[in-house]
């Protein structure tokens, strides 16, 4: 008998008074015991929906569960269990890691209180106990000097460091099924590399099962047992990992194993979810080739740009903080520079500086030959046109209460692009065509549309003031790899057919060698390494670099 069974779970949410949305269609699927299950899909394939049903953290008042599906737990049934049943089964036996730790950490406790918390809740310990226990907890998870950090509060931890808070609180009471969502989505590659590690060995120290959720193969690959494959709520593939990732039957599962940059390949396209989805196998891609070449023409010249801040150091000090040390590269037309490096490596502070979002401390950019950073504001003013960028987070970089239309005409507006509105809303609709929206999307909010069309919308954007430069600050981080296989061969069209230059900055090691013709890697705020991307990715010879790639999970 297997530790969870979960047999034909139908999940719906309402809508509306008459009307739901059937977000699991009889699902069924099984844990075994001391094994790991990854249950992987898109978003929206259910996959959340179907952990927040095993917790019991479903609303109520907005999802209805059918009465026919089970779920059982060591041959007890959860759906029959009353609310206070379940909350002491769910979170004792029964733990859970979200996947975004800012959002799960309460701000204003102690990391210490949060973690006692749970341990005098479940296992009854008072106040020393719970204390002396957590110290344990948080020396087993890697933090580092557990007896001055049990005091801080989230904000101080990293984001590795955050997560690891979180697996702490998980495990403190020794579930004998740990549900891990998500856990590693929006980590660097060696701090995603050190969690899966860690889960892995508490793992097998403890004994304990995993139900791993994510959408990355590469990870599957690397940690699970048994395989679920997920699509618009059903289970579309199930089996041994090895069978299923090596031998998938599913066309949904070889698309989602394609869809993915490779690291010993770069097709003129990606292919992408319908390609297979018909049962077809799209025929082979030529080779793009990438590189820097001596007729290349500079369009921006970096000389030792360097950016300070002044941190407060206490109720009265200040220390200055060294983010960007003596920065250089050159950026050819039509190129594409990816930059990479952990979180506070300084790869976003470099982006930001170009732009003079940050005022930089020293150094010269070079456009053209004038250097912006010693422009007036006036002066510079006809250079933001010409350099835009596009962030990470779509939901936060677009105005909730404009219409897609408003937020492209309004930077055509301001830089008197276009004759008039007639000809600016034209332009806007034929921006949207190009990256792949109805022109019907110009009346609807932001809100309306999923992640990767939101990104496109911001491409969109950009492509307003007909840009020379495109910074991309992990602008295809968050999104599922079907939805950012089309975001790349958008980024590789517009750059074919525009000649675009862009700073490509992602910590994502294989989508940033299908992009670069160059990559610079950054460590503290310095260039630890700069390559044609062939060459770097072929033969490192930075250990820094050697030990990002080492990182990089592999789905085969």
């Amino acid at each position: 008998m297997s530790l969870l069974d979960v047999r034909d779970l139908r999940v719906g949410f309402r809508l509306d008074r008459h009307s739901t949305n059937e977000a699991l269609k009889g699902i069924s699927f099984s844990v075994p015991h001391n094994a790991t299950v990854a249950l992987v899909g898109e978003s929206g394939s259910g996959k959340s929906v179907a952990s927040l049903a095993v917790m019991g953290l479903l609303d109520p008042a907005a999802a209805i569960v059918d009465p026919a599906s089970s779920i059982r737990f060591d041959g007890r049934e959860l759906l029959a269990l009353d609310g206070k049943q379940r909350r002491a089964l769910c979170g004792k036996d029964i733990a859970m890691i979200f996947q975004e730790p800012m959002s799960s950490l309460n701000p204003v406790f102690t990391v210490g209180a949060q973690i006692a918390e749970v341990l005098k809740l479940h296992m009854g310990m008072n106040r020393g106990q719970a204390r002396r226990r957590t110290l344990e907890l948080l020396e087993e998870v890697g933090i580092p000097d557990p007896a001055a950090r049990i005091d801080g509060y989230p904000n101080e931890l990293s984001g590795g460091q955050q997560q690891r808070v979180m697996i702490a609180m998980a495990v403190a009471c020794e579930p004998r099924l740990l549900i891990a969502d998500e856990p590693t989505t929006a980590l660097d590659v060696t701090i995603q590399q050190q969690i899966m590690e860690l889960l892995a060995r508490l793992q097998r120290r403890r004994a304990m099962s995993v139900l791993f959720i994510t959408h990355d193969l590469g990870l599957v690959a690397q940690i699970a047992d048994h395989v679920v494959v997920m699509r618009r709520g059903e289970v579309r593939e199930a089996g041994p990992a090895q069978q299923v990732l090596q031998q998938p039957a599913d066309a949904y599962t070889r698309a989602l194993l394609h869809c993915r940059p490779r690291l010993d390949a770069r097709p003129w396209r990606l292919p992408v979810i319908a390609d297979y989805l018909d049962g077809a196998t799209p025929p082979p891609q030529p080779e793009r080739r990438r590189g820097a070449s001596p007729d290349d023409v500079p369009l921006l010249e970096v000389r030792n740009l360097s950016k300070h801040f002044m941190l407060r150091d206490g109720w009265w000090r200040q220390r200055e903080f060294h983010a960007v040390k003596d920065v250089s590269f050159t950026l050819a037309r039509g190129k594409t520079l990816g930059v990479v490096g952990e979180s506070g490596s300084g790869k976003t502070t470099v982006g930001l500086t170009l732009l003079r979002l940050h005022q930089a401390s020293g150094g010269s950019v070079l456009f053209d030959g004038r250097d912006l950073l010693s422009l007036s504001p006036r002066a510079f003013q006809a250079y933001k046109r010409r350099m835009q960028i596009v962030f990470q987070n779509p939901y936060a970089s677009l105005n909730p209460r404009f219409t897609v239309g408003d937020i492209l005409l309004e930077p055509m507006r301001i830089h008197r692009i276009g004759a008039d509105d007639q000809a600016r809303r034209a332009m806007a609709q034929a921006l949207l065509e190009k990256v792949g929206l109805p022109a019907s999307a110009m009346s609807r909010y932001p809100h309306a549309f999923s992640g990767g069309q939101r990104q496109r919308i911001a491409f969109a954007r950009c492509l307003t003031l007909q840009p020379e430069i495109l910074v991309c600050d992990e602008s295809v981080s968050a999104l599922d790899v079907s939805v950012q296989a089309q975001v790349l061969n958008l980024l590789q069209d517009l750059q074919d057919e525009l000649g675009l230059s862009y700073i490509f900055i992602s910590h994502d090691l294989a989508v940033v060698k299908y992009m670069a013709d160059q990559v610079m890697v950054m460590k503290q705020g310095e260039v630890v390494e700069l390559a044609d991307a062939d060459a770097l990715y072929r033969n490192p010879q930075h250990p820094y670099t050697q030990a990002l790639l080492a990182a990089i999970p592999r789905s085969g």
